[in-house]
């Protein structure tokens, strides 16, 4: 019989956003085991459960869009599958969605487009200048560039291209809140931290990480084509059952 490919979709909080990427991969392999799920595991000398986790989160965010692929030998419904595994959850970690993938989807790795991140200032690390309204000059700028380190060099780079959208909205607790939409795919990947440093630098001030609150919303893939995209949540591309 073949294997039936889910996507789970969960969020990421609180303590647990300190967790790494691979301890998260540990944690829900245990956690699957624990919910009682007919995973499917490789075959070989060392079998391991079959899944494939989308974009890593940097250690310190919080996310509301988390996804993995796992496969199974069998599945029961949507919600039943997404109570089991919330039964066994610790806190900051919930399961949002689980959806069943066509055999022809591609991973949730090889899927990823975009992300979406929230920006907050902590409280006293608030920016001196009217960064409400240099935010949008900053979007409007024809090109950013920038210098992007990596673990053997340093790249130059414009960052407007990979700079989907940047805007400003009001936060539940009435305080401006700064969205952005980059590129997430394996050939940009640019973190929202390289965004709001050079934004900041560019008006006079020194970046902190301890000075923002980071929350990825939510993780896209192209729907479209190159020419013609279509963001959509990875969500999305499964359905409930």
């Amino acid at each position: 019989m073949q294997n039936m490919k889910l996507r789970i979709k969960f969020a990421k909080s609180g303590a647990m956003r300190f967790i790494g990427h691979l301890d998260v991969m540990r944690y829900f392999q245990k956690a699957i085991r624990r919910a009682g799920i007919d995973v499917a595991y490789s075959e070989g000398f060392s079998p391991h459960q079959i899944m494939s986790f989308a974009a890593p989160l940097g250690v310190g965010l919080e996310s509301r869009g988390e996804y993995f692929d796992l496969e199974v030998h069998s599945y029961t419904s949507s919600e039943e599958m997404k109570e089991r595994l919330n039964q066994v959850m610790v806190p900051g970690m919930e399961i949002l969605s689980v959806t069943l993938l066509d055999e022809h989807t591609k991973n949730a790795m090889a899927s990823v487009a975009a992300a979406a991140y929230s920006v907050r200032f902590r409280d006293g690390y608030e920016p001196k200048f009217d960064w409400v309204s240099q935010s949008a000059l900053f979007y409007a700028k024809p090109s950013i560039p920038v210098t992007k380190k990596t673990k053997k060099s340093e790249v130059q780079l414009d960052l407007k291209p990979s700079i989907y959208s940047m805007e400003v909205r009001e936060g539940e607790d009435g305080r401006p809140v700064l969205y952005l939409l980059v590129d997430a795919s394996s050939s940009g990947n640019i973190k929202p931290a390289l965004v709001m440093e050079t934004f900041l630098k560019e008006n006079g001030e020194d970046f902190s990480d301890l000075s923002l609150l980071i929350t990825r919303e939510d993780t896209f893939t192209n729907a479209g084509t190159e020419k013609q995209p279509r963001l959509v949540p990875l969500e999305e591309v499964g359905k409930s059952f």
